[in-house]
């Protein structure tokens, strides 16, 4: 958009305060509050910054929202924030303090535990531990049958899967159990997260009898610390919302700025006690001059929005922002900046656990900055494992802010060819395909690794590029450690931090396509394991020479024995055997 389509889109706005959203191809650039829109629009077309001028350059649309008050509009603003993550805004991108536990908006509910629940689904939390959710979770999938399958999986479901027969689903897919009985499941997990905690007590209290009875001491002790970890469930999740009239609530703020990221420590107060801390990053956009100010202004709203207000905020300076500071007033909250005495020194303190998470290495906006690409929070990699075309696996292994997500681990058997490019073409193209097609579950990667080189890379980025999936890709040869993205080819220095995630996510791909790959090949291995005078090790070189079972069926005789360990008798007896 140029100076004139501003002006000319600001005339048809009105004088109210709300929210407008700068786009580009329908995809939201900026979302911004004004106590005047038309005004604050038209203040565009003069843009107060290289940043400002470059966005406005890119745009071609201009939205609004109109609110009653400005307050409104703040919290909007926030809001969009949160949802949509504008480029040119400053977001919060890792609200990870607490999880919640959501229960899908479907005739057959599923239980998970989530960060970003859905508009429609049940939601109880938010819970101060992952690994207690996690453990109370797996007790009620395992007492009352809740499925924590996808909704593609649940469709497709033509007889029970694993989980049915371990007995932590009841199959409601297959007809195991109908609505109505698996409705009756669903409503004791709910009066459990409401506060019923014998739900599960009671029945875990009988299986933990019973196992001591029947002398199962091992099995009685794990139900005994299952035990525990139930009853102080709801006790550990009203840490985090305790009300306000219990107990003086503080939370104390720092931040700390480096280049387009920024980190905002909070630390939690409870009757004078601190009870709990926490990091956040932000993502802070190109060429932009916010310093801390900005970064609280833009924290404080996104981060309290959907969560209990303190009583006191206390912060290393004024935000500046009138429309922040009249929200708070309104919901009773006092907003300091301390200059002495004990709670300075708590924003001091604040303030280093900002500046120290600040001045850890950061690998994904390394790598981001080294690619030239936004910072990949989200990473896929891949390989492929197979043996001279037989066994032939690929693996899909997932990072998020440069930590492995084991549970958004995939892979899958391919077609058994000898071809390394034709296999990663198969692999890269399923993966596109179930993400264009939204079978996919999870979200969308910001950037695909492939374990290979150019020739690897080529065969990738032409299958994800035939299905349509916009995704940056690029590979990484083990030979010089190159990295390779389809135009140029970078050789890091080997403390480089973007080389370093590289490199894990690169290994974590084959390490699980290896251990694939060995597991089919230990499966097929048995048809051996009949004959007379074949051990382990005999079976494993026979197998390293053939590459597969039936490579060794058709094997002659001489070609056996050309194996260590393999002579005329045993030979024979290989072939009668297979």
């Amino acid at each position: 958009m140029d100076a004139s389509a501003v002006r000319e889109r600001a005339a048809d706005v009105p004088t109210a305060p709300g929210c407008y959203q700068f786009l580009a191809d329908d995809v939201i650039l900026y979302v911004g509050k004004a106590v005047d829109l038309r005004a604050r629009i038209r203040s565009y077309a003069d843009p107060r910054s290289r940043r400002v001028a470059k966005m406005i350059d890119r745009a071609d649309a201009i939205d609004f929202a109109v609110t009653e008050t400005e307050t409104q509009a703040l919290l909007l603003e926030a809001n969009l924030i949160k949802r949509f993550q504008p480029r040119y805004n400053v977001r919060l991108k890792d609200d990870k303090s607490y999880p919640l536990v959501q229960l899908t908006d479907h005739q057959v509910p599923r239980i998970e535990i989530t960060r970003d629940p859905d508009d429609s689904a049940l939601v109880f939390g938010p819970f101060t531990s992952r690994a207690r959710l996690e453990s109370v979770v797996k007790a009620l999938r395992a007492e009352y049958g809740l499925r924590g399958c996808s909704d593609h999986k649940y469709r497709g479901r033509d007889r029970p899967c694993l989980d049915f027969d371990i007995g932590i689903c009841a199959a409601p897919c297959t007809g195991e159990i109908d609505e109505e009985g698996y409705a009756e499941l669903v409503d004791a997990a709910v009066r459990f997260f409401e506060g019923e905690t014998g739900v599960l007590t009671e029945p875990l209290t009988a299986a933990m009898e019973t196992a001591a009875s029947s002398y199962r001491y091992e099995r009685a002790a794990n139900i005994r610390d299952r035990l525990e970890i139930v009853r102080s469930f709801h006790d550990d999740a009203a840490a985090a919302v305790t009300d306000a009239s219990e107990a003086d609530l503080v939370d104390v703020l720092g931040a700390a700025v480096s280049g387009d990221r920024a980190t905002v420590a909070r630390l939690h107060s409870e009757g004078g006690k601190l009870v709990d801390r926490d990091r956040h990053r932000l993502s802070v956009p190109d060429d932009a001059t916010e310093g801390v100010a900005s970064v609280l202004a833009a924290f404080i709203p996104q981060y309290y929005a959907e969560r209990q207000l303190p009583d006191v905020i206390l912060v290393p300076e004024d935000p500046g922002d009138p429309d922040l500071e009249r929200w708070l007033v309104a919901e009773g909250v006092t907003m300091k900046v301390p200059a002495a005495g004990r709670e300075a020194t708590l924003v001091e303190l604040a303030l280093k656990n900002a500046r120290t998470s600040d001045l850890e290495v950061d690998g994904v906006t390394a790598l981001g900055d080294a690619l030239g690409i936004d910072p990949p929070t989200r990473i896929e990699g891949f390989d492929v494992s197979h043996a001279q075309g037989a066994a032939v696996v690929g693996s899909n292994v997932a990072f998020e802010d440069g930590e492995p997500v084991t549970d958004h681990y995939r892979r899958k058997k391919l077609a058994e060819i000898n071809d390394d490019y034709g296999n990663m073409a198969e692999l890269l193209g399923w993966r596109a395909r179930r993400a264009v097609e939204d079978q996919d579950t999870r979200p969308d990667p910001d950037l695909l690794v492939i374990d290979g080189g150019e020739g690897q890379l080529a065969a990738a980025r032409d299958a994800v590029t035939a299905v349509g999936w916009d995704v940056p890709t690029i590979g990484i040869a083990k030979a010089e450690e190159t990295v390779y993205d389809g135009t140029r080819s970078y050789r890091w220095s080997r403390d480089d931090p973007a080389l370093h995630l590289v490199q894990r996510v690169r290994d974590e791909a084959h390490r699980f396509a290896v251990q694939y790959h060995q597991s089919l090949r230990d499966d097929v291995s048995t048809a051996l394991e009949g004959v007379d005078g074949i051990g382990p090790a005999r079976r494993r070189r026979l197998l390293r020479r053939f590459g597969s079972v039936e490579n060794v069926r058709t094997a002659d005789a001489e070609e056996l024995q050309s194996v260590e360990g393999i002579g005329a008798e045993t030979a024979r007896r290989i072939a009668e055997r297979l």
